[in-house]
């Protein structure tokens, strides 16, 4: 892989992973459009090095968030930060047994499916547009509602699904407040990743003979520095109501994506 192939990656990466419009979709097309026949250890590498990028960057936006969410734990007392660790947890169950049990049938999906891809990025600009009517509320994250949560971030690990716009958008028409919905959907992807990085790392699978550590090097900053971006550029987008202009992109590169995949 060049270095331009990895910085276009990177950046593709460190956006959509927090703007609602599917990384791993966005991944899919743009390895297809820069032909990337990188073998299956390097490509592997290289999306173990952004993933973990972009999580650097959730934590560096949450920094305080986070502080303040151990500080509580350490309390020892059933409070506020204590139930948000524990929501956390239970939003991830979805995720984790999906991986567990269904992971060779996941990755078979990720093989350039682009109709699939296109299909998914049509259901994340319904999931959007719908979310931009839900009324403004303050209502907090539930536990029912961590659970429900968990499952949309489920069925967004297929391509094409934004997590983000899955996650917020449900948390959203739930009644959630639009801030804290953003807030949740972040954080709670952040044990995930570092559980699948730490997944790939010890399976063997990885060849770290194989990279190109100058491209990785140069993938991993672009992805960070664009996941501050856009990490921050979400939160604020959120709180505004601003997801119809993505619901509008979602739906253009499904359609563009849909009529490639049936022309070829």
């Amino acid at each position: 892989m060049d270095l331009i192939n990895a910085i276009l990656l990177g950046i593709i990466q460190g956006l959509t992973e927090f703007l609602p419009v599917s990384s791993s979709g966005h991944l899919e097309l743009g390895k297809a459009l820069l032909n990337d026949n990188a073998i299956p250890e390097e490509s592997l590498l290289f999306t173990v090095v952004l993933h973990f990028a972009t999580a650097l960057s959730t934590i560096v936006v949450f920094r305080k968030d986070i502080l303040d969410i151990i500080k509580g734990l350490f309390k020892f007392t059933w409070n506020e930060d204590t139930q948000f660790i524990a929501k956390i947890i239970v939003s991830m169950l979805p995720a984790v047994f999906v991986g567990l049990f269904f992971e060779e049938q996941l990755n078979a999906l990720f093989e350039s499916n682009i109709l699939l891809v296109g299909c998914m990025l049509l259901i994340t600009a319904a999931l959007l547009y719908f979310a931009e009517k839900a009324k403004h509320t303050g209502k907090n994250v539930t536990f029912k509602d961590a659970i429900i949560i968990g499952v949309s971030q489920a069925i967004a690990m297929l391509p094409g699904v934004s997590r983000s716009g899955a996650t917020i958008s449900t948390s959203v028409l739930l009644g959630n407040d639009k801030s804290k919905a953003a807030r949740f959907s972040f954080l709670m992807v952040v044990p995930l990743i570092f559980g699948k990085i730490a997944k790939d790392v010890l399976s063997g699978d990885i060849n770290y003979n194989s990279g190109n550590f100058t491209a990785l090097g140069v993938g991993f900053i672009a992805a960070f520095i664009t996941g501050l971006f856009a990490c921050t550029l979400m939160i604020r987008l959120v709180k505004n109501s601003k997801l119809s202009y993505f619901a509008i992109y979602c739906a253009i590169v499904g359609v563009i994506a849909i009529v490639v995949a049936l022309i070829n």
